[in-house]
């Protein structure tokens, strides 16, 4: 009920003989609470909103990629069931995966709609966008290769999310340096395609991981490393809209980060 802040107010003052004027104080400190409590409820419904678009369109998303390049095989299933069992989502959420993916097949499926809707539900919320487009790319190069096709629906992504062709880049190199730290895939030397981490994290893959340079110093280099961290930090993250069945990739990925400083504060000697 939207009132209650008000009857109780008015309540509190005729019990204590508050008169005309301790009812109208009654009134405007009701007024207050309901005002209080309605944008409360209203943020938990803008979270919960978030997060529903968000899990839906990321597995919408996921099935028009795999559809990009042609027909959909059994390989292509087992890879977005894979990529599911690391979400670890089980009963309705799994479902609610599985159709949404199938949504995202169908040949007129409204890229560029969904996205600027999933834009405008994360507006100044670059951390979530953020997040968003590196599942993504972690899906789309989950068979070991780039499609031509899937590279140019990832760019349309993230041209109707507001990311340059520049950052969208700088994502892929951070991308594969963090696949030698236990996230995803690097790629594949003169292929083009992507492949499994065979060896060990270099100084070079680590920067990429923080998007910072070997010759950077430390502060730079801190400065980066906090910035990611905060910007990947799973609470942060699932509070700004991300499902809570996701939070696990999160996790991952604030590990890769953690990792990769490590390995540049080991290399370049400094605390």
């Amino acid at each position: 009920m939207q009132y209650w802040g008000k009857i109780i107010g008015v309540a509190v003052a005729l019990m204590m003989g508050g008169g005309f004027w301790g009812v109208v104080l009654g009134l405007l400190v009701g007024h207050m609470f309901d005002k209080a409590r309605m944008r409360k409820m209203a943020w938990f419904a803008n979270q919960r909103e978030r997060q529903a678009l968000f899990f839906a369109t990321t597995f919408e998303v996921m099935g028009h990629l795999t559809k990009s390049k042609g027909r959909v095989t059994e390989a292509d299933i087992h890879i977005a069931s894979q990529l599911m069992d690391r979400m670890n989502l089980h009963g309705d959420s799994r479902t609610a995966a599985q159709h949404a993916f199938r949504v995202g097949k169908s040949d007129n499926y409204p890229l560029r709609e969904k996205m600027r809707q999933f834009r405008s539900v994360c507006f100044g919320r670059f951390d979530l966008i953020r997040m968003f487009l590196e599942i993504q790319i972690q899906a789309a190069f989950a068979d070991g290769s780039l499609h031509p096709n899937e590279r140019e629906v990832l760019y349309v992504i993230a041209e109707e999310l507001g990311i340059s062709r520049t950052q969208f880049d700088q994502f892929l190199r951070m991308m594969q340096g963090g696949a030698q730290f236990g996230g995803g895939y690097q790629q594949q030397s003169g292929a083009g395609g992507w492949q499994q981490a065979q060896r060990g994290p270099t100084l070079e893959d680590a920067c990429n991981v923080l998007g910072v340079k070997a010759t950077d110093d430390a502060t730079t280099i801190k400065r980066a490393y906090r910035k990611l961290m905060s910007e990947h930090h799973p609470d942060k993250l699932v509070a700004k809209g991300l499902p809570p069945e996701m939070m696990e990739m999160a996790k991952q990925k604030a590990q890769e980060i953690q990792k990769a400083y490590e390995l540049i504060k080991e290399q370049k000697g400094f605390k």
